[in-house]
């Protein structure tokens, strides 16, 4: 990460123009000793002397400064990464504080921001208290505007913008949602093809063939979750709430996503277990929570994004991500919410007497008192 760094700096250009420290302290009108200060990190220079500084070694003062307020790539995976693991193993509080020190410092590096946003909705619910929890969102939610506001980067405003609707519906603002993305362009715009012809074309088949898994992948994501927030929106017909179901069992079979993608798996089953209770088939909704809770406490860990047989090109793609293929959150909290959906889920209260209920339960229990 970049610091203010004005001594390594005005060392490096006094050397690289072939001047001692005297010289420098001439031309300036200081003392040999103020320049051994500055150059040794012991003390700055005056903030009059910063343009005279910079004007001699022909740099902009932010450039002798040694500082730029954009971390890189890096920086911020390393971060969400340090921060995530600190939420697992570390008092709420405080990683909460050094999540503010670092919103401070970095408080014009957006996507930071974003991430740290995006990091404390992931998190949120480890404050274990319902009026901390909402502060949290506020918090991640007012991080989201800024980088729609002030972000020139159109992708990141898109996605902070999605974000910011995210937060208003978790605290129970459905109008604001609404307000955010009722009406912005439904489209389907897709360039994949038309690059994957153009490398075609040029005779770059892998290439051609990367674009297309890339969008495919992409395209089978959304589909899949496109297909569990329906599932839910069909409590009002079995007959619809069943055909749903079932076509998205057949797609996770295709592309074989107890592989490929596990997780997108995991809320088809909480969704249709759920769903199943409503319409009074307990029995039905117990199979599913048992395939549910072999997933989850089978060898899916570590959960990491990646490719299989088919999608044999995308790890690049993946790794080129904001958070590579990392998950958003620990895999001790995410193995702690794949548990804690099932035994504290109201939704699944008409099961609780069933023996096979209380396997489920036991057995989803290891996945709190496994070390990870």
């Amino acid at each position: 990460m970049k610091e203010i760094n004005i001594g390594k700096m005005i060392t490096m250009k006094r050397r690289q123009k072939g001047l001692t420290q005297e010289e420098l302290a001439n031309y300036l009108g200081v003392s040999k000793a103020s320049v051994s200060k500055w150059e040794t990190g012991q003390s700055y220079p005056d903030i009059t002397f910063l343009p005279q500084l910079a004007t001699f070694f022909n740099i902009t003062i932010d450039e002798l400064m040694g500082y730029e307020p954009q971390l890189t790539k890096q920086d911020i995976l390393k971060l969400y990464l340090k921060l995530s693991d600190d939420f697992e193993s570390k008092p709420f509080d405080e990683v909460l504080n050094e999540c503010h020190k670092l919103i401070k410092k970095y408080y014009s590096c957006f996507p930071l921001l974003f991430h740290i946003g995006l990091l404390l909705v992931n998190n949120c619910a480890e404050a274990l208290d319902k009026e901390k929890t909402t502060s949290v969102i506020l918090e991640a939610k007012e991080l989201f505007i800024r980088v729609k506001t002030e972000s020139d980067d159109s992708e990141l405003v898109q996605l902070a913008t999605s974000m910011e609707a995210y937060c208003a519906l978790m605290l129970g603002n459905p109008n604001e949602v609404i307000e955010l993305l009722e009406n912005k362009s439904n489209k389907i715009i897709s360039n994949e093809s038309l690059l994957a012809s153009a490398y075609q074309m040029i005779g770059k088949l892998t290439e051609a063939k990367y674009v297309m898994q890339v969008g495919m992948y992409q395209f089978l994501c959304n589909l899949f979750d496109s297909l569990v927030n329906y599932l839910r929106l069909c409590h009002d017909n079995i007959e619809q709430f069943d055909e749903t179901y079932k076509r998205a069992l057949g797609l996770a079979e295709v592309f074989n996503l107890k592989k490929l993608h596990p997780t997108l798996l995991t809320k088809l089953y909480i969704a249709a277990s759920e769903g199943y209770v409503i319409f009074g088939n307990n029995q039905k909704a117990l199979e599913i929570l048992e395939k549910y809770t072999e997933l989850v406490t089978g060898a899916i860990y570590p959960l990491k994004l990646t490719g299989d047989d088919y999608f044999n090109l995308i790890n690049q793609w993946i790794e080129e991500l904001d958070l590579g293929n990392s998950p958003p959150r620990s895999e001790k909290i995410i193995r702690k919410s794949m548990a804690e959906i099932v035994i504290y889920n109201p939704a699944f209260t008409p099961l609780e007497s069933e023996v096979r209920f209380k396997w489920i339960v036991d057995k989803l229990k290891t996945l709190i008192d496994e070390k990870t």
